[in-house]
């Protein structure tokens, strides 16, 4: 399973990939609009410091003024993928951007349907919100579940991508069920790799050699 981390912040995105554990990025308005500073400097940053796809989302909601941005997105680098809601407009511009060879991740998935017409449609990656469903008191395993079955039955080529991860549980799980690939927070990154026996464990390595000595 790849791992994408799901931030705007350069520092963020340098500590993890500090522990090779990380092939991409995803991005999304609320997070850019965080950063200090121009937002496309910002991505061209992210895209130098990643060689991985970086996910970097359209603004209108109509399919024209999607596919203006979508042009000027893709200029910003050669990693640089266009991140797409799947709507009526949406799914419209994701059908245009495989006509042209542009790779879209299609964002704001929140159920099976909505996933099998964005692979129609040639979405490169569909990402289904799993943490946002668990709000509304949804199973958003489930539905990574369900894509999973459905895309296997028909060998849809594109990558089921677990977004809205909000625990080490998320992830797991989203493992456990095939997921091409999934995008953390950077919590949620530094959280996979704690527990607590190897803490006692390495506490314990210590304290025994120290009484060696």
């Amino acid at each position: 399973m790849k791992i994408f981390l799901d931030s705007a912040n350069i520092e963020q995105i340098r500590q993890a990939k500090a522990l090779g554990a990380i092939e991409g990025v995803t991005t999304n308005p609320s997070l850019l609009a965080r950063e200090k500073g121009d937002w496309k400097k910002i991505v061209r940053q992210i895209c130098k410091e990643i060689d991985g796809p970086v996910s970097v989302e359209v603004l209108a909601t109509d399919s024209v003024a999607m596919l203006a941005e979508a042009r000027d997105i893709v200029k910003i680098a050669p990693n640089v993928i266009v991140k797409v809601p799947v709507t009526l407009e949406g799914l419209k511009t994701i059908a245009v951007l495989r006509e042209r060879g542009v790779e879209t991740n299609a964002t704001l998935v929140f159920s099976p349907n909505q996933a099998l017409l964005a692979a129609k449609a040639g979405a490169s990656f569909v990402s289904p919100f799993v943490g946002r469903l668990d709000d509304i008191g949804q199973d958003g395993m489930q539905v990574i579940e369900d894509i999973m079955t459905i895309f296997r039955n028909y060998d849809l080529p594109s990558q089921v991508l677990a977004a809205s991860i909000r625990h080490t549980n998320h992830f797991f799980q989203a493992a456990l069920l095939g997921a091409d690939a999934a995008t953390v927070p950077l919590s949620v990154l530094l959280d996979l790799v704690k527990h607590p026996l190897t803490d006692i464990g390495l506490a314990k390595f210590l304290a025994d050699w120290s009484a060696k000595e």
